[in-house]
């Protein structure tokens, strides 16, 4: 978990980062706590993999502090929160993000916001059309100051039945965000795997929505590539369906 948090946060630093003269390098030593600063560099679009986690750990720790003083949203569902609780651990706590809260709290060094779906709009896992619909709804209602938005299905919401659907629906909600909030970034989160690689379970569909997602929002965006991981780089596999390594 360790690992998959600094993953994460590790794709924050990509989207919202860019060097300046004035940026520490990767050999600051720099120790001290988080240095927050609201100002995001231009950033880069592209998929951040198993590699992140080297590239994380060579930013100076005033560098990674910065993503504390950015207005991020981030909503999911189960395997978030082991995400959210493993930064919190390394020293980059999500600020909790219930039902009609506000994404404003930069100036405080709290502008990591996360909720989960279940809390801000009553949406369990396996009902992917109302978590974009509540997504897109909180957004919108922060708009003034939101300036990430942090969007992962859950294990149970991708199946071979649905999984097209969705992928509109996604991108309908993208586009119309994108529309309203030119300036807002977007990470695009691959869906998570699940240990069984049987059809059922719906491993297939979600390496064919994530496959979708990096073919769909490379240029633009950044897709934190969460299967990855899980599967290391897809050494744990069955018939070419990637799955969660024991």
């Amino acid at each position: 978990m360790k690992r998959l948090s600094f993953f994460l946060i590790g794709t924050l630093v990509w989207i919202g980062c860019s060097p300046t003269e004035d940026s520490p390098t990767p050999n600051d030593p720099d120790t001290t706590n988080p240095v927050t600063n609201g100002a995001i560099g231009k950033g880069q679009p592209g998929v951040v993999g198993t590699a992140g986690v080297a590239d994380w750990d060579k930013l100076s720790t005033s560098e990674k502090g910065r993503i504390m003083g950015w207005n991020a949203l981030f909503l999911h569902q189960s395997v978030g929160q082991d995400l959210e609780e493993g930064c919190k651990a390394n020293g980059y706590p999500f600020d909790y993000y219930g039902k009609g809260d506000k994404t404003d709290g930069a100036a405080s060094g709290k502008g990591l916001k996360g909720g989960i779906f279940v809390d801000v709009g009553g949406i369990p896992n396996g009902n992917p059309s109302e978590k974009i619909r509540v997504f897109r709804e909180n957004a919108t209602r922060n708009k003034d100051v939101l300036q990430i938005m942090i969007f992962k299905f859950g294990y149970a919401d991708i199946m071979d039945d649905n999984y097209e659907k969705v992928q509109t629906e996604y991108k309908t909600m993208i586009d119309a965000l994108r529309a309203q909030s030119p300036s807002l970034r977007f990470v695009h989160v691959t869906p998570p795997l699940v240990y069984s690689t049987s059809s059922y379970e719906g491993n297939a569909a979600k390496m064919k929505v994530g496959q979708w997602m990096k073919d769909t929002f490379k240029g633009t965006d950044v897709i934190f590539y969460l299967q990855a991981l899980e599967a290391n780089d897809g050494s744990c596999q069955q018939s070419n369906v990637w799955r969660i390594c024991p």
